[in-house]
């Protein structure tokens, strides 16, 4: 593909969730994906260890998406490559006491990547405005205020040399139900199942409005949204770990310069 995937894969304005769940964009067959994958999960490393080497700038990758997306399995496989001493992972569920106490980007300042990291958030601060809203715990002028609180914090991330990968990933009901059923079916599966998802599942259109709204309402070009089909597990990773080459790519980090005369010496 010529096109970048960040241009492809990047939310539309006005519609960001008017995308195929099972756009396999353009790969059809599943082996070679498979194996591109793969290809990018070895670039990554590569540039992750520069990035590490350089201590000086920082990625976070940003994972939305409705449950049975997809978070889990496209962390374990984007990243199976990477140092673990240079990548984190923070998963957020309902605020506990004493982050409830705190401004609701409070808990997500502390987590965010530190220089020569990527960081990966497991769900976000966006959270804190859909499901929320969901829920009746904020009213529409909160969400608004909520989302220009959002696009000054991302402001002043990326002024400080974190690159932002936000990446909703975008199934269809049908497949959720599946996956769903497919966790209460695997007794090795059946700890991640959890009766309110169906409740969640009950207010599909809700999500996915307010998804959409929040979408449209932060995807800056300094801190731009993708929505990455998610029905086909093998082209949701490849498009993630495709997403993260092409920013590392982007930002090109540099190794710090050799000591004075290591070149050429013998290790005895």
């Amino acid at each position: 593909m010529s096109e970048s995937l960040r241009a492809r894969l990047r939310a539309a304005p006005k519609s960001p969730l008017a995308v195929a769940t099972d756009d396999r964009l353009g790969r059809h067959d599943k082996a070679s994906t498979v194996a591109h994958s793969q290809a990018n999960v070895e670039r990554l490393a590569v540039l992750q260890n520069r990035l590490w080497g350089e201590h000086r700038r920082s990625v976070l990758l940003v994972l939305q998406g409705l449950d049975a997306a997809g978070k889990d399995g496209t962390i374990r496989h984007v990243f199976s490559g990477v140092n673990p001493q240079g990548c984190r992972v923070t998963s957020f569920k309902a605020p506990r006491d004493d982050e409830a106490a705190h401004d609701f980007l409070w808990r997500v300042h502390l987590a965010c990547p530190r220089a020569g990291e990527i960081g990966i958030f497991n769900r976000s601060h966006y959270e804190d405005v859909v499901t929320t809203s969901v829920l009746g715990t904020i009213d529409a002028d909160e969400r608004a205020a909520r989302y220009r609180i959002i696009r000054h914090f991302e402001h002043l991330l990326v002024s400080q040399g974190t690159a932002l990968v936000k990446v909703f990933l975008h199934i269809s009901k049908s497949e959720q139900r599946d996956r769903l059923q497919a966790r209460v079916d695997d007794p090795e599966k059946r700890w991640k199942f959890n009766p309110a998802d169906l409740d969640t599942r009950r207010r599909w259109d809700d999500y996915q409005r307010l998804y959409g709204e929040a979408i449209a309402s932060t995807s800056t070009d300094e801190a731009p949204w993708f929505v990455v089909p998610a029905d086909h597990k093998w082209v949701r990773n490849d498009a993630v770990s495709g997403l993260m080459v092409e920013v590392l790519e982007a930002m090109d980090p540099v190794l710090p310069p050799d000591a004075p005369g290591i070149a050429g010496t013998v290790v005895e």
